[in-house]
């Protein structure tokens, strides 16, 4: 029988965000933080794999255990700092130029996974050197049922392209942007990047689209989710992250993951960024309610009704 236990992999940071009508200061971020208040919506059991310094308080570690998430996988490096990004939106807030990233305490992570979460049915490997996703994925316990879910970048596709491909062998699901699935793929048309990137490995491809929705591509299916439409984004930071939170939290909470519910989990995911960037940071994310949530999947399914 299929567990429910979700592991997520990922960056636990902090950020630093300017867009053209606000500044953060230096705020929580961090893949594994979104992806993980993100699954929280589903019931999972969910673990978090990351590492934090120091400076990482006890209330903001709580925020993440009042969720329900399980941080006994979080190494907290004593006299460390956390890892740190800052970036600048620009005005239609596309696109961002990184302004500093300090690698801190992720320069040496060595992940461990906690021993009750080595059988998870569902694996998020959030977007992080291919190399850490393969000693984590080295460490799990043979599982039938098990999805893995995997996130990355071009940044890792110029700096580590066989270790990524090689993790990408193993992997069943793979959410990527349109951007980074072209240059994976090396090819400009989607359907046909979709189809490359089958054959290196997953079953199944979503690609993203931001504010234009994602499309999950499989066996010659394509099936595409709209985006919500928003009247204002105050921040993307963290919304691709918080749609792989939503997706693997709901393929968790199932008994089976088929096609139908990966469908039903890129809706999931798609609240889940919509909730994301209507505040700075991770603020909606861990003010959200379960109504909250439910309300944005709502939204979503009166944007596919036809028959109104």
């Amino acid at each position: 029988m299929k567990n429910n236990k979700l592991v997520i992999v990922g960056t636990m940071a902090f950020d630093e965000i300017i867009t053209p009508s606000a500044e953060s200061g230096k705020i929580l971020g961090g893949a594994a933080t979104y992806i993980g208040l993100a699954a929280a919506f589903a019931d999972a059991d969910i673990a978090a794999v990351s590492v934090v310094g120091e400076d990482f308080t006890e209330e903001q570690l709580n925020l993440l255990t009042e969720r329900g998430i399980d941080i006994s996988g979080v190494e907290q490096v004593r006299g460390g700092k956390s890892f740190y990004w800052k970036g600048r939106y620009h005005d239609n807030m596309n696109k961002r130029d990184t302004l500093d990233t300090q690698l801190n305490v992720l320069a040496d992570f060595n992940p461990v996974v906690p021993e009750a979460y080595r059988d998870a049915s569902v694996v998020m490997l959030g977007n992080l050197d291919p190399n850490v996703q393969q000693k984590v994925l080295d460490q799990l316990l043979p599982n039938p049922n098990r999805t893995v879910l995997l996130d990355t970048m071009n940044f890792w596709m110029d700096l580590q392209w066989d270790t990524l491909l090689n993790v990408i062998k193993q992997v069943d699901i793979i959410t990527i942007n349109d951007e980074e699935a072209m240059q994976l793929s090396g090819e400009t048309n989607l359907v046909l990047a979709a189809k490359a990137i089958h054959k290196m490995g997953p079953a199944y491809v979503i690609i993203k689209k931001g504010e234009h929705g994602a499309l999950l591509f499989y066996n010659d299916q394509p099936f595409f989710a709209p985006a919500l439409p928003l009247e204002k984004v105050e921040d993307p930071t963290g919304a691709g992250d918080s749609f792989a939170g939503g997706l693997s939290g709901y393929l968790a909470a199932q008994q089976k993951v088929d096609a139908k519910a990966i469908k039903e989990g890129i809706l999931r995911g798609t609240a889940a960024a919509s909730l994301c960037v209507g505040a700075m940071g991770t603020s909606n994310l861990v003010q959200a309610s379960s109504e909250d949530f439910l309300a944005q999947l709502q939204k979503l399914e009166r944007l596919r009704n036809i028959t109104a």
